[in-house]
């Protein structure tokens, strides 16, 4: 064991598809600009499945998921002026960039232009160890890739905010959602019902599209105006033309030609849901109204310390089921049948 490295407790998938388990990590020492974080929640984001089952691609085993990270820093290096021992603070998607791209300067470290974009999991670090991310006990991260948690939000609802919550407020800022604007929030799930708070509390007008109408009670209560069943061939009838943004948070493919007929001219319908299989397209779909058929991936760290300063201010948290470690294979075969509502939070004292 290298000196001064900490030894944790943490679940782990073994190889690709196989039922995750309790094993131990070894974390870096704590260096000159890092901080050690005593984890107290970790989300369970769809995204871990599609990683611990190589949905995405080859993937790194031992694999430790886990990107939706809060808790409470308990060392910090010599070097770190962000934060002190007691904050409360959270980790997401990426714990490293090159830092010196004309991205990563603008804080969208997330396009970092090197390639150096670095994955709180599945990925090797700068030292040549692979990253382990939040299903355990502490995480050490360099401190200019942690964000304060305000007082006024809970660890346990602010957890999934360090995925979900950024990866909706990212398009819904930048395509400006808000008063006078037709917002539609494609699935109503872990990232769906953090989109409808999040645009409802921007002032839009919010729509939510889902396969049934199962959910619409919960969607009205989560703050949507309206709750359409795609499943229903008179919602594309009636909704033509409607949109200003839609946000898709879907993870299987659709039929884009049908949903950009949604759009009003010079509408944008932004992926944020990340199919396996590729999607087709007919080119008119877009051409044909002056649409927008985007993508948005998370977003930057000053922009995600922007996103929790905002949940807190309008007191938006996420909606969780939390479970305890031994749970979390469970867990994942949930997500896949949709039954969670709407995001599982593991408490690592369980761990």
């Amino acid at each position: 064991m290298t000196t001064g490295t900490t030894t944790v407790a943490a679940y782990a998938a073994p190889s690709a598809k196989a039922p995750l388990e309790r094993t131990t990590i070894e974390r870096r020492a704590v260096g000159e600009f890092d901080v050690l974080i005593d984890i107290k929640f970790a989300g369970i984001c769809h995204s871990d499945i599609h990683q611990a089952r190589e949905g995405w691609g080859e993937a790194i085993f031992p694999m430790v998921p886990g990107h939706e990270i809060a808790g409470v820093v308990s060392q910090v290096g010599p070097g770190v002026t962000k934060f002190a021992v007691g904050d409360r603070v959270g980790v997401g998607c990426l714990v490293d960039s090159c830092r010196e791209c004309d991205n990563c300067k603008a804080g969208q470290e997330q396009y970092c232009l090197n390639g150096s974009f670095g994955p709180t999991y599945n990925a090797i670090g700068r030292d040549g160890t692979p990253n382990h991310g939040g299903y355990s006990q502490k995480i050490v991260v360099d401190e200019n890739f942690v964000v304060r948690i305000p007082d006024g939000l809970p660890l346990d609802v602010a957890a999934p905010l360090l995925c979900a919550g950024i990866t909706l407020f990212s398009p819904l800022k930048r395509w400006n959602a808000g008063p006078g604007k037709k917002v539609a929030i494609l699935g109503l799930g872990g990232l769906g019902h953090m989109g409808v708070k999040i645009a409802h509390a921007l002032g839009a007008e919010v729509t939510v599209l889902s396969q049934s109408l199962r959910k619409k009670d919960d969607g009205l209560k989560l703050g949507a105006d309206h709750y359409h069943a795609t499943s229903d061939p008179k919602t594309f009838e009636e909704l033509r033309g409607t949109f200003d943004l839609i946000v898709s948070t879907v993870s299987a493919p659709l039929d884009f030609n049908a949903y950009l007929t949604l759009l009003k001219t010079e509408g944008a319908l932004v992926n944020v849901g990340a199919p396996e299989e590729p999607v087709s397209l007919n080119l008119f779909s877009v051409i044909g109204g002056g649409k927008t058929l985007a993508g948005s991936m998370i977003g930057g760290i000053r922009e995600t310390q922007e996103m929790l300063d905002f949940c807190a201010e309008h007191g938006l948290g996420a909606e969780i089921e939390l479970i305890s470690a031994s749970e979390i294979n469970d867990a994942y075969e949930r997500v896949l049948n949709s039954d969670v509502r709407y995001r599982f939070v593991i408490d690592t004292a369980t761990i």
